[in-house]
């Protein structure tokens, strides 16, 4: 039986995403840049190398007009093609599937990839693919999990699958509030398109609700309901996985995806005395010979970067203005901001145990149980901008702020 394949990669919209904010109120999250590439656009590389991949398909409820020239452009760019359709309202995980499965099913596909956007790994799709058609039924699904510490397994949803060749899922709870596995779902699946009609059955009971709804949740309303019934299997996956939920994740899934480049487009990274490690700047960007960069850091379209700059661990966006001495660390510039000479910008790193192997990167909370800010990285919003002499630590200045005086631990309104 041949295959045809497409891939339906979840963007969600304005409503989601609230932990991104500021930075995603000037753009939309699944278009942030990691590495230089929009946080979605590696999902359609991904989705390019598959030998079978017939389009892929973004669904959400962002403004069209806001995702259709990134749609143009990688469609050129990755030579697929990539087609936006925009949900009437948010219809969860599960419900803009359903709602736009006519488009799934044209062409006679077979199976279809479905992604959360804000996902970062190496997106083993091939692999999962083929595990996925061995089972050589139209109505199955298969999961990404990866092992986490116990500790956050709750976080996530849980799997419980059989130790048997065929990794059987028997149980699924979907963030328990107590502890079922340490296996979690990955936000990636392959689905067969048969599926599409046990989704249809799932509309028909929400719409005999009271009151009627047609959001439809992939994990609670879907996958939990397969587990057991031997429609539900886990790929394991014992890479690189982390989840984009805050500035400060998005920060170390742009360390991943450069350390990529050395793999593959090692030409793309900077090379001069002074990189330290991993370091992007986009060729329109103007550095000063004497700015020290790295590791772990992206600079932005047509950034100016002043003489003896010290950056390492940030996301400088377009169009900013470092000043010279300026010193930004574990930080992100949104786009169109100035940092004087002389300021601070510095934010706290995500801690990992490096003795764990399966240490995750924690999507912490904004606040503590006493309200007070959680360590994090410092964000400044787009078109801040920060006096001379100024220090910013562990704070968050939202967009169009000019801030004269030194903060640390707030968040600027």
């Amino acid at each position: 039986m041949s295959i045809m394949v497409k891939a339906v990669i979840l963007v969600g919209g304005p409503g989601k995403g609230t932990r991104f904010r500021p930075l995603s109120l000037e753009i939309a999250k699944p278009l942030f840049p990691l590495a230089g590439k929009a946080m979605v656009e590696h999902h359609v590389e991904a989705c390019s190398k598959l030998n079978d991949m017939q389009e892929v398909i973004l669904i959400g409820s962002e403004p069209n007009t806001q995702m259709q020239p990134f749609v143009r452009e990688v469609s050129y760019r990755y030579g697929v093609k990539v087609t936006y359709l925009q949900e009437y309202k948010p219809l969860g995980t599960a419900g803009g599937i359903y709602h736009f499965r006519d488009q799934i099913r044209r062409g006679g596909t077979t199976n279809f990839i479905v992604m959360n956007s804000d996902v970062c790994c190496d997106f083993p799709l091939q692999e999962m693919l083929n595990a996925h058609v061995r089972h050589d039924r139209d109505d199955v699904i298969t999961i990404m999990g990866t092992e986490v510490e116990k500790s956050h397994s709750t976080l996530y949803g849980c799997i419980v699958a059989s130790n048997t060749n065929n990794n059987e899922v028997e149980h699924y709870v979907e963030k328990p509030e107590t502890y079922v596995s340490s296996i979690i779902n990955c936000g990636i699946y392959v689905v067969g398109v048969g599926v599409l009609d046990h989704m249809k059955t799932c509309y028909q009971d929400l719409q005999n609700r009271s009151p009627p709804t047609d959001y439809i949740e992939l994990e609670r309303n879907i996958i939990a309901r397969f587990a057991g019934t031997g429609r539900l299997f886990v790929y394991r996956h014992h890479g690189f996985w982390s989840q984009v939920k805050t500035p400060g994740t998005a920060v170390y899934a742009s360390q991943y995806y450069l350390s990529r480049l050395r793999g593959g487009n090692f030409e793309l990274l900077a090379k001069g005395p002074n990189i330290r490690g991993d370091v992007l700047i986009h060729p329109t960007a103007k550095v000063a010979d004497t700015a020290v960069l790295g590791p772990n850091v992206t600079i932005g379209a047509n950034t100016v970067v002043g003489s003896g700059v010290r950056i390492k661990h940030s996301v400088v966006l377009d169009g900013c203005e470092i000043g010279a001495h300026a010193c930004i660390f574990y930080s992100v510039v949104g786009g169109d901001s100035v940092v004087e000479p002389w300021s601070r910008i510095e934010g706290s790193p995500i801690v990992i145990n490096p003795n764990q192997p399966i240490a995750h990167i924690p999507n912490p909370s904004t606040f503590n149980e006493e309200g007070k800010l959680n360590p994090n990285i410092t964000v400044l919003g787009h078109n801040s901008s920060i006096a001379k002499g100024t220090m910013v630590l562990n704070s968050i200045i939202l967009p169009y702020k000019e801030i004269n005086h030194s903060y640390k631990n707030v968040i600027l309104l």
